[in-house]
């Protein structure tokens, strides 16, 4: 039973499809913006309004710059 049970597991495992996570934030941000794309090209407002805000969240932060405000 166990090895019956092991070959399932294994067939399985081969059978399903590929993870559609992406490997990094540049593979990340282009499916994304795809989505983003199909969404307007759609009409679907809502949606797109909605891709765009976990854009601007999947978006790397670059530290703030100094500002020379009391600088004349």
């Amino acid at each position: 039973m166990t090895m019956l049970s092991l070959r399932l597991s294994r067939a399985l495992a081969q059978g399903r499809a590929p993870s559609d996570q992406p490997d990094n934030r540049a593979a990340l941000l282009a499916a994304l913006l795809r989505k983003r794309a199909a969404a307007h090209n759609a009409g679907a407002h809502g949606l797109e309004a909605m891709l765009r805000d976990q854009i601007r969240w999947a978006l790397p932060i670059e530290g703030e710059t100094p500002t020379c405000e009391g600088a004349s």
